[in-house]
């Protein structure tokens, strides 16, 4: 099986996260797509950071009945900070049977020289990469890479953290499951 890994803090989860989800299995040769829960991202302060557990359980919330949707907190039990490589090199071992891509946005591809080993995951792996505003993707560094044509929606959990905090409404932006579950536990006020 293909299995497309999109990584992430998911710091909330939200429609945006889940909309590029469901057009990469929709519009690509991936069989399911994998929400990687980050519990540190090397590249990110983790200040703002709800605690993993938390974040996989909204994940969770949010793929109540989907199939093809699933989490994985596959980092959880590996050395942090989690480099992609690693993640990588740990599920193809445990899983032999499955091919692993990524899938990312274009401001991560734009970044991805600051990644760990990021030759070998431009030459071993399969990367789906997504617009996002204000990041061109010409001139793409390598030979496996897609470029979909996903919906662009400027939703950010930067900005829904900051709706939470100021006591503002941010229906829509993520699933009711997951607002509800914000709101009956307090996250991010």
């Amino acid at each position: 099986m293909k299995i497309g890994l999109y990584f992430g803090s998911f710091n909330p989860i939200h429609n945006g996260h889940l909309i590029i989800a469901t057009h990469a299995i929709n519009t690509t040769d991936l069989q399911q797509v994998w929400l990687v829960v980050s519990p540190q991202n090397p590249l990110k302060p983790s200040a703002s950071l709800l605690n993993e557990y938390q974040r996989l359980f909204l994940v969770n919330t949010a793929l109540e009945g989907e199939t093809k949707i699933k989490s994985s907190n596959i980092e959880f039990h590996l050395p942090r900070p989690s480099f992609t490589v690693d993640t990588l090199a740990y599920l193809k071992e445990k899983y032999p049977e499955h091919e692993f891509a990524i899938i990312m946005g274009g401001d991560s591809l734009q970044n991805i020289t600051r990644w760990k080993n990021h030759d070998v995951l431009l030459r071993d792996y399969a990367i789906y990469v997504y617009n996002r505003p204000g990041f061109n993707l010409t001139g793409l560094p390598g030979k496996r890479i897609t470029v979909m044509d996903a919906p662009l929606l400027e939703i950010s959990s930067t900005h829904i953290r900051e709706l939470v905090r100021l006591k503002k409404s941010f229906r829509f932006l993520v699933p009711d499951s997951v607002m509800e579950e914000i709101e009956k536990n307090n996250y991010y006020r």
